[in-house]
């Protein structure tokens, strides 16, 4: 039996405008196809990136949303809050406000997170499967999408 060697099929980098990613018609074989590969490979990553922040986000401003009704008043009070805190009649009239949320809002908050985390574990592997081609334009895409992705998405959580 006679060996075909193939481009890409052997496990190390190679630099190539060949390749086949993740699907049959996604068969790239030119330099212009590559660099538009690359761009979108780039994108879903930057993707990636976003849905753990927008997960990481949905996460704790529902923890902060439920420990507000649980752990005590926050420490950093305006004088009008800190006032009413004191003075028990008024304190009263502040704590109708807040109510416990819904046990079907909970539930849709936990199917939001399901979502996203089959949606974040789908585009992980794709883009694992993406770097095990072995291209190295691809995986160059891969990192730099990566990188763009943390330096665009990281800060945000900050602001909340």
């Amino acid at each position: 039996m006679e060996k075909i060697k193939a481009i890409g099929n052997e496990m190390t980098f190679y630099a190539s405008s060949n390749v086949t990613l993740l699907f049959d018609f996604w068969n790239v074989n030119s330099p212009g196809g590559m660099v538009l590969s690359v761009v979108v490979v780039m994108l879903l990553t930057v993707f990636y990136e976003l849905l753990k922040v927008w997960r990481v986000w949905l996460s704790t401003s529902t923890f902060a949303h439920h420990s507000s009704y649980t752990a005590g008043p926050p420490s950093h009070h305006s004088d009008s809050v800190s006032v009413l805190e004191n003075n028990p009649s008024e304190a009263s009239l502040t704590e109708g406000h807040h109510s416990f949320p819904s046990t079907r809002g909970r539930w849709l908050r936990h199917g939001i997170q399901t979502l996203l985390h089959m949606l974040q574990v789908a585009l992980g592997y794709m883009l694992m499967l993406c770097v095990m081609s072995y291209n190295t334009w691809i995986f160059l895409g891969i990192i730099v999408g990566s990188s763009l992705g943390y330096f665009i998405s990281f800060p945000l959580l900050r602001q909340h």
